[in-house]
């Protein structure tokens, strides 16, 4: 709970540096983050509906994870734009594990499996309950405040995904492969942070010398 709040606090935080607030087209961090640390089981207590259900089930890619500036540029604070994105429901798994989207933005929640699902969270940036819906139906949610939302499916208790939601753009999900990329940084120095399953697990500092500029930064959490 204390680095899920202290994570909250750092996606408000903004720099004040007269450099950092200059509106460039800024330069790119960019590197790969190698995650080696043992995964935690994603499977939950028994339950009465996976009795007799034979079904395919996914296991979520806990090795994906967020690259973001602790500390933003004041200018990124004015008009984040808000965007669309799509956290599906495929083998009883919410795909992918962990979305990161802008404050304002909507998540649709399909339901591409043959079985029923109940998306809701009890996260405190967003409280919510899509309600029982089957395959081929759709629910969405507007998240407008910035944090960290865990998101289960009350039927299914393995399932569960992170939904991060940051007040300013300069935030990259990884890739299959741990890569990242955040573009458009103004010149600044910064502290990146890589957040993995549940936390923070590894800070550091970067430099962006100037625009076009590109900073390589990679990361091993163990």
């Amino acid at each position: 709970m204390v680095l899920r709040a202290a994570l909250a606090a750092a996606l408000l935080v903004a720099s004040g540096s007269p450099v950092q607030e200059a509106r460039t087209a800024g330069g790119t961090i960019r590197g790969r983050v190698d995650v080696r640390r043992a995964a935690a089981s994603s499977e939950g207590r028994p339950a009465v509906t996976d009795l007799g259900h034979h079904g395919p089930r996914d296991t979520p890619d806990r090795r994906r994870g967020v690259v973001y500036l602790e500390e933003a540029p004041l200018a990124a604070f004015e008009a984040p734009a808000a965007g669309r994105a799509v956290l599906d429901q495929r083998n009883e798994a919410f795909v992918p594990y962990v979305l990161a989207v802008t404050v304002g933005s909507t998540v649709d929640f399909p339901n591409s499996d043959r079985v029923y699902h109940n998306v809701f969270s009890l996260s405190k940036p967003k409280r919510f309950d899509l309600g029982r819906y089957p395959k081929g139906r759709s629910r969405s949610v507007r998240f407008d405040r910035p944090g960290v939302v865990r998101v289960f499916c009350e039927i299914h208790s393995h399932m569960n995904a992170f939904i991060l939601v940051f007040a300013h753009r300069y935030f990259a999900a990884t890739d299959a492969e741990g890569r990242y990329r955040i573009e458009g940084v103004p010149p600044g120095t910064y502290t990146l942070a890589v957040w993995n399953d549940g936390s923070v697990r590894a800070r550091r500092e970067v430099r962006v010398a100037a625009a076009g500029d590109v900073a390589e930064q990679d990361f091993t959490v163990e």
